[in-house]
């Protein structure tokens, strides 16, 4: 699960790292919004999973 949600945010990063030279920014606007959506979508994935596991055993 860790080295999921670091690949996820790796690779939102990476998005936004792209993004803000494609259009050409200087404040790295995209970069820290991708990087945030991907920690959330890191974090909600990593819960759905941890759910999924514990009703399991239930």
């Amino acid at each position: 699960m860790a080295l999921q949600m670091g690949v996820t945010i790796y690779l939102g990063s990476l998005l936004g790292e792209w993004l803000d030279v494609k259009f050409n920014n200087t404040n790295q606007l995209y970069y820290k919004i991708a990087t945030l959506l991907a920690v959330f979508l890191a974090m909600y994935v990593v819960i759905r999973q941890v759910l999924n596991i514990t009703n399991k055993n239930d």
